[in-house]
C-alpha cells in the first residue's frame, strides 16, 4: 500500500505537468490518422486551380475561404477512390461534409503545390 502511494504522488503531478507542457505546444493526438495527415499537408501547399474549378466556384458561389476553412479542413478524404501512391503526385477525391456529402472535390498534391481539378455539389 505504501509503495502504491508513493507511485500515485509522482505520477498525477507528473502527468498534470507533461498535459500543461503539452498543452502549450499545441501537440494533440488526433493529427496521426491518414486523412487528417492529408488535409494538413494539403494545407500546407500552394494552391493551383483549374479553369473547371474556378468555373465551378463562381457557379456556386463558394470563396477561398469558404473553401479551405470549412470544405477541405472538415472534409473527408475518400481512399478508396483516390491514388495515393501515385507518383510523383498523388491524387484524392475528398466529400464535405463527413456524413450526408454535399460537395466532392478531386486534387493532386504535389511536392510543393495542390491543383484542384473538379468541384462538384452532390445534391
Amino acid at each position: 500500500m505504501k509503495k502504491l502511494k508513493f507511485y500515485l504522488i509522482g505520477l498525477i503531478p507528473g502527468l498534470a505537468i507533461v498535459f500543461f507542457v503539452l498543452n502549450k505546444k499545441g501537440a494533440s493526438c488526433s493529427g496521426y490518422l491518414p486523412n487528417s495527415r492529408v488535409i494538413a499537408e494539403t494545407l500546407s501547399k500552394d494552391f493551383k486551380y483549374s479553369d473547371a474549378f474556378k468555373a465551378e466556384m463562381t457557379a456556386l458561389k463558394i470563396n477561398e475561404k469558404f473553401l479551405k476553412d470549412s470544405i477541405i479542413t472538415k472534409g473527408k478524404v475518400d481512399f478508396d477512390r483516390s491514388h495515393a501512391q501515385k507518383t510523383p503526385c498523388p491524387d484524392y477525391l475528398l466529400t464535405y461534409p463527413e456524413n450526408n456529402p454535399t460537395y466532392e472535390i478531386s486534387y493532386e498534391k504535389c511536392e510543393e503545390t495542390v491543383t484542384l481539378n473538379s468541384l462538384k455539389k452532390l445534391k
